[in-house]
């Protein structure tokens, strides 16, 4: 039998506001200056692979600053990293569990010893503050920490229930080759938890990073080499979307898609996935988390210096590009006023500048996503009235964090995801109504409500439809194994990230019973695999 390992433990955010944190970061962002503008190779079956084109990745808050130049994959790069994930699997799916486990640990080690390195890159590739990079790394390493343990649950024996003449049990094994492709907001987290979660299971995986944070991807595959994953297990792939990330969807070789990004994509990608190809042997699981549309809700009795707090931190923390940030405050009338007010002061309060100087709001993730919102804006001042922000700086993708008010329910900025640092303001007459538009989206994500009454509080838990609500804070900032991420309608697949069923989803359950006899005196094969496999550690 393996060791026990202990209870998870969320890992703890470093405060910047102490000399030798802030010191560390700052350290941990000269020594990356130094590296800026390298050349990034593939990695397939182990094999660094350089080529001619390159993907640039860019400082947002300094567009002139390269990151890095990571090689651009084409089709036939794709087909290589398929088959080499492919024959990878074929060892891979028989590694004990225990040994799974014991890389994705040392991988979470690893990461933690390097996590002021990764907060840097973080920084300077999509323009995080110091804690909100810092958060992400700790999510990552969370997630390691996380799925190494239910690994350890699932891999031991199943209940089943006990057939009178029958030796049997269930085991879980893993699906095969899987296609990831993780998002830019969370450019570490998520990428990590949806990459080790497939690999701890005992799968294969191809990872397509963002290509507007492809250095996080990088990082990472540099980490589970570093922990010991075998080659082709891992095959860090970088290249646009378009032909070559249909072809990874669509091949005949891959089982599975782990997706997180905009709704539109991961319809496409849905719709690709349930076509089966020539030679196709499954149904292909895909697991797609697509964005949302959160709401917080103020009713009239709440404590307004707490829910305007929350508002402006949900809704512009990381320039407002989480797919669970505040887009739309929705408000009883009684206290409109007062509250936008407030909401108002605390916004033009935000101090905007360079994340590498630590400065609250940085810039958006590119010069795309920025004219992107800006047209949202200009929709938004003629639905409603400009109160705050609403223009752009010098120097990189800065867009000043933006009210807008008086917005009506059906409005196009009351529905439609913008990804950035706009939030709607939107009065209702009470609170019958305030949980009506909470749930007029197509999305179901997460949701907040401000009140002091606990049966409004237990009306929201009952009818606000989303699948992370949270009372009295904001509806930012879900941690791992405390609040499983995941939400509903167009916001994804109903998946749970960082909750105890998460894994199950790159798991298939197999189960073998064995007739006994008593005349034969025959010894069960089936309860004798058992014993060996709990003896062997082999299912942990």
């Amino acid at each position: 039998m393996s060791k026990k390992l202990s209870p998870f433990k969320n890992e703890t955010y470093r405060d910047f506001s102490q000399p030798k944190e802030r010191k560390a970061m700052e350290r941990a962002l000269a020594e990356a200056r130094q590296k800026l503008n390298q050349r990034y190779p593939l990695i397939i079956d182990g094999e660094r692979i350089f080529t001619d084109e390159s993907i640039v990745s860019h400082n947002p808050a300094r567009p002139q600053e390269v990151v890095g130049r990571f090689s651009k994959g084409t089709v036939n790069h794709a087909q290589q990293a398929l088959d080499s994930a492919s024959a990878a699997f074929e060892k891979w799916k028989n590694v004990s569990a225990n040994k799974r486990v014991e890389i994705v640990m040392k991988a979470a080690s690893i990461a933690r010893k390097r996590r002021y390195e990764i907060n840097a890159w973080m920084v300077l590739e999509v323009g995080k503050n110091y804690l909100e990079a810092d958060a992400d790394t700790a999510e990552a390493i969370d997630f390691l920490e996380y799925y190494a343990r239910q690994m350890h649950r699932l891999a031991g024996e199943q209940p089943v229930v006990k057939n009178k003449g029958e030796d049997g049990y269930m085991e879980y094994l893993p699906l095969g080759v899987g296609v990831v492709v993780p998002p830019w907001n969370f450019p570490f987290a998520i990428l990590v938890g949806m990459a080790s979660a497939a690999i701890v299971s005992g799968n294969t995986v191809v990872v397509k990073p963002s290509s507007d944070s492809p250095m996080m991807g990088w990082l990472f595959a540099d980490i589970m080499e570093q922990a010991g994953l075998p080659k082709g297990v891992l095959n860090f792939f970088t290249a646009p979307g378009g032909e070559v990330g249909d072809h990874l969807v669509k091949s005949p070789i891959t089982r599975f898609v782990s997706f997180t990004g905009s709704k539109e994509v991961g319809l496409h990608v849905n719709h690709l996935a349930a076509t089966p190809q020539p030679g196709q042997k499954w149904i292909k699981r895909v697991v797609a988390e697509m964005g949302g549309k959160d709401g917080i809700v103020v009713a009239k009795d709440a404590d307004l210096d707490e829910a305007a707090d929350g508002i402006v931190a949900a809704a512009f923390g990381f320039q407002g590009q989480k797919c669970s940030a505040c887009s739309r405050a929705i408000v009883e009338r009684p206290i409109y006023n007062k509250l936008l007010a407030k909401i108002v002061e605390k916004t033009n309060a935000l101090e905007i500048g360079d994340p590498s100087d630590n400065k609250k709001v940085g810039p958006v993730v590119s010069q795309r996503a920025q004219k992107k919102i800006l047209e949202y804006i200009e929709v938004g001042k003629k639905e409603g009235r400009l109160v705050a922000g609403g223009s752009t700086l010098d120097g990189g993708y800065y867009i000043k964090p933006t009210v807008i008010a008086d917005i009506k329910p059906d409005a196009r900025l009351a529905q439609e995801e913008i990804f950035g640092p706009v939030l709607a303001v939107i009065p209702v007459d009470n609170f019958d109504e305030a949980l009506e538009v909470a749930n007029n989206t197509e999305f179901g994500l997460t949701g907040a409500v401000y009140t002091k009454s606990r049966s409004k509080l237990d009306r929201a838990a009952k009818e606000f439809f989303v699948g992370n609500l949270y009372l009295n804070r904001k509806c930012t900032g879900a941690l791992v194994g405390v609040h499983p991420f995941g939400g509903f309608n167009m916001s994804g697949t109903d998946s749970k990230a960082g909750g105890p069923d998460y894994l199950q989803l790159f798991l298939q359950a197999k189960v073998v019973a064995e007739k006994v006899s008593k005349k034969s005196g025959h010894k069960s094969k089936v309860k004798s695999k058992k014993s060996k496999r709990r003896d062997s550690g082999a299912g942990i």
